[in-house]
């Protein structure tokens, strides 16, 4: 160890004109040059005296800051010697150049992190999902969402807070929010299920990977829809799963297809009532053909519910896991689409023998979400507010959709196939394989219209072009004119 030295003075910048107190400056300064090793364990700090003579200080930012500095044990103190850099920090080897918090060295070897943290591409937004205006997926009309009656609720339970408010929800969740949505799925959706098989979660994505957890080791085969929906492929990817791509047509995931590549493949990942993205419907044909595969294989059948309260020719198509009698399928819906996506509120509805499953897992997680939302959910669900936003928003939804595709086949003629557009939130737009989706869809969002392409849902070309276009956030009088900009972007 170095012995103690006659004290020297470290470069010290102090910014009288910063928002940083000088005492901060100071303590920082000295934290800096300690920790990358300018400052040596043993060497002696110039006294408090000396250092606010050199700075042209008052004494009192500088013993604030070595009070801190022999708080946090960067620092001692010897009687009649002065104060001094601990003796019993790790030696470090002197850092050259200059430091500063925002040019600190970095590792001179790469560091490890699990394998399952690198099986992802680092992340980086899409552009086109990075605002909000004409053809934003999942952005629903919030202007007509009723906040009114939402603050009053939100009011009398922060006025009147139930303790469960204040602690934990624990796993499942909020029991009237549960009762709740049982109602509401098992009238609406033909969902089979009790209250205490349903659980809360923090919107679809987590019940995705969640689900996941529960059901696939790293390694195991899992199905998925081609082209389909890009977050499950991330969720399966970063659990090291193998990817089964099986392709979709006009009845939906082709079972047959599925068989053929993986019969034995543990999960199949599906959203039956309105595929993401080309929006069609699965057959009965099909979904009876992917429950008996799931009863044969021993596998799962995850159904995302994601949007299925919007159909406008038709009545809402039940759910798949209604049909189920083996218990085979895992019901995951969300709340996204029908309120807003910032409530991160889903549910997830869970086989009988599965359920301490989940909950064991859940519980490892995060310990369950936020009780205050789904207090205010249940009663804006109780009370009939639910059911007649829904109603509105179909309303509304339908016009917003025909004003959409009036526009496009104004522009667009023939050259243009539209998919999907009978339910949902949004609608597919297929063009010629010339055009290259993706850079239109980067010149559009700099332009402020957010066109996802097509070809992104795809995991493996080639497939089909063009973009994916929502419509709830896109009101019927401004359609025309983003088609139109659209159009003139493609050249």
């Amino acid at each position: 160890m170095e012995k103690a030295s006659s004290a020297l003075l470290p470069v010290i910048a102090i910014d009288r004109k910063a928002s940083l107190p000088l005492h901060k400056q100071i303590y920082d300064t000295f934290r800096e040059h300690i920790t990358h090793g300018s400052l040596r364990a043993g060497q002696q700090m110039p006294s408090t005296r000396a250092l606010a003579l050199e700075l042209k200080l008052s004494r009192i930012p500088v013993l604030t800051a070595y009070s801190q500095l022999l708080a946090e044990g960067y620092c001692e103190t010897r009687a009649g010697a002065g104060t001094f850099v601990s003796r019993v920090l790790p030696q470090q080897e002197p850092v050259r150049g200059r430091l500063t918090n925002r040019n600190k060295p970095a590792a001179s070897r790469p560091r490890s992190v699990a394998h399952r943290a690198q099986w992802l591409a680092p992340y980086k937004p899409q552009p086109w999902l990075g605002g909000l205006g004409a053809f934003c997926l999942g952005q629903p009309a919030y202007d007509e969402f009723p906040f009114h009656l939402w603050a009053k609720l939100v009011a009398r339970h922060c006025r009147h807070p139930h303790i469960n408010t204040l602690h934990y929800a624990g796993p499942f969740g909020s029991e009237a929010l549960r009762r709740a949505i049982c109602t509401y799925l098992r009238t609406s959706r033909a969902v089979r299920c009790d209250p205490h098989q349903i659980m809360i979660v923090s919107g679809s994505q987590q019940a995705l990977e969640l689900t996941t957890r529960v059901l696939l080791d790293a390694g195991d085969s899992a199905w998925f829809e081609e082209p389909g929906y890009w977050l499950t492929r991330q969720v399966l990817t970063a659990w090291g799963c193998k990817l089964i791509p099986v392709p979709v047509d006009e009845e939906g995931l082709d079972v047959e297809q599925g068989i053929t590549r993986c019969s034995k493949a543990r999960a199949a990942y599906i959203t039956p009532s309105h595929q993401f993205p080309l929006g069609v419907t699965m057959s009965a044909a099909r979904r009876l053909q992917l429950l008996d595969w799931a009863e044969r294989a021993g596998s799962w059948i995850v159904e995302d519910d994601y949007d299925s309260e919007y159909r406008y020719d038709s009545m809402p198509i039940a759910s798949l896991q209604g049909l189920d009698r083996n218990d085979r399928v895992i019901y995951i819906g969300t709340f996204s689409k029908t309120l807003f996506p910032g409530l991160r509120l889903g549910y997830i509805v869970i086989p009988e023998d599965l359920i301490e499953r989940f909950a064991a897992i859940r519980n490892a997680m995060d310990l369950g979400s936020p009780y205050l939302y789904q207090a205010v959910l249940a009663d804006f669900i109780v009370q009939g507010h639910f059911a007649r936003h829904i109603r509105r928003m179909r309303q509304l939804y339908n016009e917003r959709r025909l004003a959409l595709v009036d526009s496009l086949r104004e522009h667009f003629g023939r050259t243009a196939e539209i998919l999907g557009a009978e339910a949902g939130m949004h609608l597919a737009v297929t063009l010629p394989l010339r055009i290259r989706d993706t850079e239109v869809s980067l010149r559009a969002a700099r332009e402020k219209l957010w066109v996802a392409p097509l070809s992104s849902s795809y995991a493996q070309p080639p497939g089909k072009r063009g973009f994916i276009l929502g419509f709830g956030g896109t009101p019927a009088a401004r359609a025309s004119e983003a088609v139109a900009r659209l159009k003139r972007m493609m050249g």
